[in-house]
């Protein structure tokens, strides 16, 4: 009897500096933290080969620039997750909410496309809070303006997610933790260090986990 063949997982990652991993090294941007914690897991190895990630995403993408570069190099074929972390820019350029909904609502549909139609293999994060970086000093806008513009962002993107039926992870909170831990940031004084990416990887190791149907421990 022939011995069933394993498969290699695909991984993309959709999104902009908060994916791309600006200001860090690569082996530090989550969703590459994220694979790796996901090969190590408890019963994966028993069905799988491993991780094949890809990632579309740059430093200042907004959800129409996000969408313009995927028409340019479409993704292939059928991805058993897809991750969507995209908003950040909408809110930084001053996008009304409802624009955004719209935006991110057209994208969430592209994303569950990419998951062959199934809405279970694709995790949604939310916006960060760059508010709470040093670089936010340098902004016209106060910290609480920024917090409340990104509440409301993330308000949004939670609920297209449950609409959609789509996993979701918090990691604003993390991002918030910044202004006790300073290690949170990178060098660049604005985006996550590796450190954080730690822990949102952590945060969203049992969401990719069920998208492959293997238990968490």
């Amino acid at each position: 009897m022939p011995i069933p063949t394993k498969t290699t997982i695909r991984f993309l990652a959709l999104g902009d500096s908060y994916t791309i991993g600006q200001s860090i090294e690569e082996s530090q941007r989550w969703p590459v933290q994220l694979s790796e914690l996901v090969e190590a897991s408890p019963g994966f190895a028993e069905r799988y080969q491993g991780i094949d990630g890809s990632i579309i995403a740059r430093t200042g993408w907004t959800t129409n620039e996000l969408w313009r570069a995927i028409q340019q190099d479409p993704p292939e074929g059928t991805y058993e997750v897809v991750s969507l972390l995209v908003g950040v820019n909408d809110q930084y350029r001053g996008s009304r909410a409802e624009q955004y909904r719209q935006d991110f609502s057209f994208l969430l549909g592209k994303a569950i496309g990419y998951a062959g139609g199934d809405p279970s293999r694709v995790i949604v994060l939310s916006i960060p809070d760059w508010g709470v970086t040093p670089f936010a000093s340098y902004d016209k806008r106060p910290a609480s303006q920024i917090a409340a513009e990104l509440n409301a962002f993330n308000a949004i993107n939670k609920d297209e997610a449950q609409k959609a039926g789509v996993r979701y992870v918090d990691v604003t909170p993390v991002s918030r933790q910044a202004t006790a831990d300073p290690a949170l940031i990178a060098g660049d004084g604005l985006h996550p260090s590796g450190k954080m990416y730690a822990a949102w990887a952590a945060l969203a190791l049992p969401e990719a986990l069920a998208a492959l149907g293997i238990e968490a421990p």
